[in-house]
């Protein structure tokens, strides 16, 4: 009796489950005749547990059947954690006599050797850790656990061991075989158990029956898990409700509602085709041999585990499309920022397979960022992943190649953030100063790169998309470097250039706060790309300008999208004779523009604060008979529009169109603008999307309302500038030279070698038959 009083006394302070030398001493202390028993009793366990194991051959009575006794000696069951309990000691006397019990404690595993050797001969007894076992893969049958898992699951080391232990379970069972787990069920055990055995096994869940008592206690649970060779995902099949678990109310809250939330994920898994599959389920062969390249295949994974690396990650695995080619490598890893996770590119399946085409890898494995990753570099995350990917890996990379990792980059060499504020409408909102890298000095040797500085407008809700760009100078803008800038700056310099960008506390060194004042935006010069595309359109309307600069008709020009009003400001520079109107939703915008990149209205450039779709239906409205270009309106006459832009970014990177957003391109609305265009007049979309079929689908809806459609591909960008006009005569191609060249006229600069990149983007512009 005071050998089970120390027990006791020593089982209440035997905080760490998982010690060997606690172990070792409570079984010291209890003896080898006084077992213990954790959970349930035999007599409540008997017959659910002989029923399953009884199912691991066939009944007698089938033709070939072994007899009953037979059948049940054949079993092969696998008792892990046993301790002292009489539950493998009641199996074998039911019959089973192909037991083997494993225990860490030398000094349990050494008592229950002698209380059995000479009752029950067959039963084997093994000093082994149940999170490594030294056993063949399936090795057994069944393993039954009674409160093993259970035990693992304490705070610290719980996750890892207990999905150590998991792992191995699944590893040494036959298919067909039975895990069955003995356990209280709590949701961190549920939590892990659940997941594990989620993707090619038949879970069960059964209550144990209790003695009443007028004391609640925590009931225990059978939890028998079937191993299948097929990756189908089943539902967790229970029989009890709460009403039933009248033994511990919060226990049986919490065990139901794990068990509605795991039946939920899987009956999403059964319908979703990106489901997140753990790495014992892959190497299992859920989708196939990994170590082999399948063209086409794709699929979604979870990677890491607590304990094993210092974070979890989501990846989409994918095969190339077409094999095989010459691909620079076998195999390849990409990351993806928290903040573009979301982007088109990397979030739909059409954007994925053009990251892998780019790639030139055979396999690449796209990992893609979270919140959980933020306060980490990417050395450091790069030395966590690098253990982890070998193992999906193709068997060609099994030479030990280094397996590349990839990540998309602006070309910024250094950068100053000039603001950062926050708009309810836009989001974080970031003005920057930056200098590229490999930007070569002009031929003449007058001016260096860094002598090149721009301003950047950036959206945090699209971070690596450029929303507008400035050359920035001191007093004179460097005449010499902008034949440079045009020539020689490929970096991202358009909406259009979807890298990601450095971090951003990256210092601008060569340019100090004194140095910084004096920095001004360039208005005369266009740095993005796809600005200058726009402009090069306005050839395809040159005799209706030049018509109205000889006249001095003003020609109202609507532009829906400020940005940092670089286009507006530009314009009205070189081309004085628009009447031009900025249509901008955010208030915060304009304020930007006027502060940082010197954006300043005029009574020929103004800007309305309001919905951009909305400002053209209303002109479209009063102008719905086509009777006249204008109408008096409280005395005043308002013309239709002679040229119409959309310059505006979507605010949901995942459409798979960054620019503009969808409600631009709707039927109804591309009527609304023919309806409010001028006889011929010009309306200009910039496009932005990598999807071919979104593309179509835009043109498509363009040709259904326009007469004439023109395209603008720009070589390094993803954008492509369309043009369409209301007339039904448009310039020709083979006019297209004598077009731009009054276009040229029509530019108003100081100096005429500005204005060259949009003659020579003209050349560009192709009729879209």
């Amino acid at each position: 009796m005071a050998k089970k009083d120390k027990a006791e006394e020593l089982l209440k302070t035997l905080e760490d489950f998982t010690s060997k030398e606690n172990w070792d001493k409570f079984f010291s202390i209890r003896g080898s005749d006084d077992s213990f028993e954790w959970y349930a009793e035999w007599p409540s366990l008997r017959d659910q547990l002989i029923s399953h194991l009884s199912c691991l051959h066939p009944p007698s009575g089938d033709a070939g059947a072994p007899a009953p006794e037979v059948a049940a000696a054949s079993v092969q069951i696998l008792v892990p954690g046993c301790g002292n309990s009489r539950l493998s000691e009641h199996i074998y006397d039911v019959g089973f006599r192909s037991i083997t019990n494993i225990d860490f404690s030398k000094v349990v595993i050494s008592d229950m050797l002698r209380r059995n050797v000479r009752s029950r001969p067959g039963m084997r007894w093994r000093v082994m850790d149940m999170t490594s076992m030294q056993f063949m893969d399936e090795s057994f049958d069944a393993v039954v656990d009674k409160g093993g898992l259970d035990a693992l699951m304490e705070p610290e080391l719980g996750p890892k061991l207990g999905s150590q232990y998991l792992s191995e379970v699944k590893r040494v069972l036959k298919s067909g075989g039975k895990f069955i787990c003995l356990t209280l069920a709590e949701s961190h055990v549920l939590g892990l158990l659940f997941p594990k055995f989620r993707f090619g096994w038949k879970t069960a869940l059964h209550a144990i029956p209790q003695k009443p008592s007028n004391k609640p206690s925590l009931l225990t649970f059978m939890v028998v898990i079937e191993k299948e060779s097929s990756s189908v995902v089943h539902q967790i099949a229970f029989s009890f409700d709460q009403c039933s678990l009248n033994y511990n109310e919060n226990q049986g809250r919490d065990l139901l509602e794990a068990l509605e939330n795991e039946n939920k994920v899987r009956s999403e898994c059964s319908t979703d085709a990106d489901i997140l599959y753990s790495l014992e389920d892959l190497q299992l062969g859920v989708k196939g041999d990994l170590k082999e390249l399948i063209p086409g295949r794709r699929l979604q994974r979870t990677l890491g585990e607590v304990g094993v690396s210092r974070f979890s990650y989501k990846v989409v695995f994918l095969d190339a499309q077409q094999l095989p080619e010459p691909f620079l490598y076998h195999c390849g890893v990409f990351l993806v920022p928290k903040t573009r996770a979301r982007d088109w590119l990397f979030s739909s399946e059409e954007g994925q397979w053009m990251v892998v085409e780019s790639s030139k890898a055979a396999r690449l494995i796209m990992v893609l960022l979270d919140s959980s990753h933020s306060h980490a570099s990417m050395d450091d995350i790069q030395k966590d992943l690098s253990p982890l990917v070998k193992s999906l890996a193709p068997a060609k990379n099994d030479n030990g190649a280094q397996i590349p990792f990839m990540m998309a980059n602006d070309g910024v060499k250094e950068r100053n953030i000039v603001q950062q504020v926050t708009s309810a409408l836009t989001g974080p909102i970031v003005v920057e100063d930056v200098i590229y890298e490999n930007v070569s000095a002009d031929g003449s040797g007058l001016f260096s790169s860094k002598d090149l500085m721009f301003r950047r407008l950036t959206f945090e809700r699209s971070l690596g998309l450029v929303q507008s760009e400035a050359l920035v100078i001191t007093e004179v803008c460097p005449e010499k470097a902008l034949a440079e800038t045009e020539r020689k700056k490929t970096s991202s310099l358009s909406k259009s250039k979807k890298k990601g960008s450095k971090r951003r506390n990256d210092s601008l060194t060569s340019l100090t706060d004194e140095s910084r004042n004096k920095l001004k935006v360039d208005h005369n010069y266009l740095a993005s790309s796809y600005h200058t595309g726009i402009v090069s359109g306005f050839m395809l309307i040159t005799p209706n300008l030049g018509s109205a600069s000889l006249s001095g008709r003003s020609v109202r020009t609507v532009i829906i999208g400020l940005g940092a009003g670089l286009v507006p400001m530009f314009l009205r520079g070189c081309m004085p004779f628009l009447d031009i109107e900025v249509v901008e939703l955010d208030p915060m915008i304009l304020n930007v523009a006027r502060d940082y990149f010197g954006f300043i209205e005029d009574k020929h450039l103004k800007v309305h604060i309001g919905d951009g779709i909305q400002f053209v239906r209303e002109v479209a409205v009063k102008h719905g008979d086509g009777s006249s270009s204008k109408i008096p309106e409280d005395g005043k006459e308002i013309s239709k529009i002679d040229i119409l832009i959309i310059d505006a970014d979507s605010s949901d990177p995942s459409s798979g169109m960054t620019c503009p957003p969808a409600n631009f391109v709707e039927e109804s609305f591309l009527f609304s603008v023919k309806k409010s265009l001028s006889e011929g007049g010009l309306f200009v979309i910039n496009l932005v999307s990598r999807s071919p079929s979104i593309r179509e689908m835009v043109v498509s809806r363009m040709r259904a309302v326009f007469t004439h459609l023109f395209s603008l591909q720009l070589e390094e960008d993803v954008n492509e500038v369309l043009f369409a006009l209301t007339t039904e005569t448009c310039v020709k191609e083979e006019f297209y030279p004598e077009a731009a060249s009054q276009l040229q006229k029509l530019l108003n600069f100081t100096h005429p070698e500005r204005g060259q990149s949009i003659i020579d983007t003209t050349k560009n512009i192709k009729c879209m038959k």
